[in-house]
């Protein structure tokens, strides 16, 4: 009886999330290709096929909606990290865990350098927007928890006692963002794959100067 009652909550769950994700990257791809004032609410209901009153249900407008979206990716990020190897150092799980999620292998390749570039300018004049700013820092706080369960799960430390998860957490929230920027900043952008391997790497060696 338990098991009958528990599969349909998991679904209605299962089923939520992937509305949400599916919300919030109709906003994020909408925001990028035509820019943040000329996107509104029936636009995205529109492109994600889906009633007005469905995206209030789950937002209250693009910055929640986006911000939305990154915190999905850094709760993948906790997934992958519990899945890595047991044996496997801790900071190249990480590693492995952020570049899944932030820079998947496996892309199509069609794009081409004119298209890139307007997504890349789009991203950039995104993040730019002030209505977000608010909405990702609450994210980020989420996931830091979320991070932070999966880092005290593979360490056997206590988030509740020992700031060693959520020091990692930090780290970790922090260093996607740097090569995330650092990589719009460049000229042509630059790719984002190895850029994560760099942070990652430099800060298992304990970030040496030079």
């Amino acid at each position: 009886m338990s098991e009958q009652s528990e599969a349909p909550v998991g679904l209605r769950e299962r089923k939520k999330r992937e509305t949400r994700v599916a919300l919030s990257q109709a906003t994020i791809r909408l925001c990028v290709l035509r820019g943040w004032d000329a996107v509104t609410v029936e636009d995205i209901a529109a492109a994600a096929d889906v009633s007005v009153r469905t995206f209030r249900n789950y937002f209250s407008g693009k910055a929640e909606a986006i911000a939305a979206g990154h915190l999905e990716r850094m709760l993948q990020v906790a997934d992958e990290l519990r899945g890595r190897p047991v044996d496997e150092p801790l900071w190249d799980s990480v590693a492995h865990a952020v570049q899944a999620r932030f820079a998947p292998q496996g892309g199509t390749g069609a794009a081409t350098v004119d298209q890139e570039r307007r997504w890349t300018d789009g991203v950039r004049l995104m993040l730019a927007e002030p209505a977000l700013q608010g909405e990702l820092a609450k994210a980020n706080a989420v996931a830091e928890q979320e991070l932070a369960k999966a880092i005290a799960e593979r360490t056997g430390t206590d988030p509740a006692v020992d700031v060693y998860p959520r020091l990692v957490a930090a780290v970790i929230g922090a260093g996607s963002a740097v090569a995330v920027e650092h990589c719009l900043r460049q000229e042509p952008p630059a790719p984002l794959a190895p850029m994560l391997r760099e942070v990652f790497d430099r800060v298992a060696a304990g970030l040496p100067a030079g």
